[in-house]
């Protein structure tokens, strides 16, 4: 890795983004800038008070920031995959996620299902909106919505699934300069979800239940007498499917079908892919459907799969961006955040990619965070650092992961390489300074004061 880093390859990503938006202001686009780079160099909890720490700015500053209900993340991050994600064949990938929350003050606080702990649990639910390259087995958010509770959804007179569409129903003008194919997964296979987004010109994606009512297509061909002739004949058996009506592709670890069907619960015509797993599995068959009747049964199954990888992109902001930590009751700091959260692993992707890395978040968060804590010392350390050292000592600087062994190796470095000051009193007090400005944690310290007081020359400094 050169010094042209990680770190600033993720701001340029950035700036480029927000460059392609309109009325943006300088003082925003500083404060913005700088929030979105926080987001990756903060290696613990991200909230207000971190971002104060580590920050150019006050913690003030920040929660006014946040209060900025109307920037566009669908233009930030469609600007960024637009230019990252190169495939032909894309869609729109959307999943619920739960979100940890306690509190009695928090807006649309309530019971959510959470996957990972297969129960609803209390918190906070947003849906996550994203765009996977089918061709490339790729995803990147556009954005996210929070979900509102069973008491703000009465109020609505709504239900869940009535809510989901008319979001998207509303942002349609955005997505669908994108896809016009939203893939969902199993929750979503409902006719008062299918019927009002395929009335607004989408085709969707999802699984039915192995238990679904599904119709061979009718074979009768029509004779020009009165009454219609029959629209579909018999039930469809699973168990003992009519290969003669199907469609076989070759795929690994199972036989996959394709055929037209009737989908009864969802009163019309789709396509339908089915997927028989090899010996060893408890589901005998998987069946995924798509209401573009004349998509083939291989594309069907492509699409649901890519699906995943919006998953991961939550993961990734769970484990790695702090989308879980916002400690705010405000709503608009609360979408913020999210958004934030999950726009921050759009660009680590997309400086991945630019600099020819494989991508990898915690290898992302490991050498902007090392980069970034780097800048910071030689800033309020308060010298001119030889650059030829620097440029010496980069790389291993840099790709050193170990948060003590870090700071040891910095401070030891740069002492030995061009502190070589009398005063070496002053240099002991900058970097305790750096220390307590930074907020490190004990071991640290204890490890670099341990390291100071052990050497001769600084006891009688």
């Amino acid at each position: 890795m050169t010094k042209e880093t990680l770190l600033m390859q993720y701001q340029s990503e950035c700036l480029s983004a927000l460059k392609s938006m309109a009325n943006i202001h300088k003082p925003f686009e500083k404060t913005f800038m700088d929030t979105m780079k926080l987001f990756m160099a903060i290696p613990d909890r991200i909230n207000f008070l971190q971002l104060g720490r580590y920050g150019c700015f006050s913690e003030q500053t920040y929660r006014n920031l946040f209060e900025h209900e109307t920037f566009n993340w669908f233009a930030f991050n469609g600007s960024i995959i637009s230019k990252h994600l190169t495939g032909k064949r894309k869609a729109i990938a959307i999943d619920p996620s739960y979100i940890p929350k306690s509190g009695k003050k928090t807006p649309w606080i309530g019971y959510f299902w959470s996957g990972c702990a297969g129960e609803y649990k209390r918190g906070l639910e947003i849906m996550g909106i994203g765009v996977i390259d089918i061709d490339n087995h790729e995803c990147m958010t556009l954005g996210s919505i929070q979900t509102p509770d069973c008491k703000t959804l009465d109020n609505m007179d709504k239900n869940l699934v009535d809510w989901y569409s008319s979001y998207l129903i509303s942002r349609k003008d955005k997505i669908q300069s994108i896809s016009r194919t939203v893939v969902a997964d199993a929750f979503f296979s409902k006719e008062t979800f299918i019927t009002p987004m395929c009335e607004n010109d989408f085709h969707v994606i999802s699984r039915f239940r192995n238990d679904v009512i599904l119709y061979y297509p009718t074979l009768e061909k029509i004779t020009g007498k009165r009454g219609h002739p029959k629209w579909f004949d018999g039930r469809i058996d699973f168990a003992k499917l009519d290969l003669t009506r199907c469609k076989e592709y070759e795929v690994n670890k199972g036989k996959l079908y394709g055929l037209r069907v009737y989908a009864k619960a969802l009163k019309r015509y789709v396509s339908l892919a089915i997927w028989y797993p090899m010996d060893g599995r408890t589901d005998k068959w998987q069946l995924y459907f798509s209401t573009d009747d004349s998509m083939d049964g291989r594309e069907v199954l492509d699409y649901y799969r890519t699906r995943f990888q919006l998953e991961f992109c939550f993961r990734d902001g769970k484990q790695h961006a702090g989308i879980t930590n916002c400690q705010s009751t405000d709503f608009r700091k609360l979408d913020f955040h999210f958004n934030a959260s999950l726009a921050a692993i759009n660009l680590a992707k997309a400086a991945c990619k630019r600099l020819g890395i494989t991508y990898s978040i915690s290898s992302c968060k490991s050498f902007i965070h090392n980069a970034y804590m780097l800048e910071r010392f030689i800033c309020v350390f308060g010298i001119n650092p030889d650059p030829q050292v620097i440029d010496k000592l980069f790389k291993e600087l840099i790709l050193f992961t170990a948060r003590a062994a870090y700071a040891w190796l910095i401070f030891n470095e740069l002492l030995y390489y061009k502190l070589q000051e009398k005063n070496k009193y002053c240099i002991v007090k900058s970097f305790t300074s750096f220390l307590l400005y930074t907020r490190w944690h004990i071991p640290t310290n204890e490890v670099l004061y341990g390291y100071l007081y052990g050497q001769q020359e600084y006891r009688t400094a």
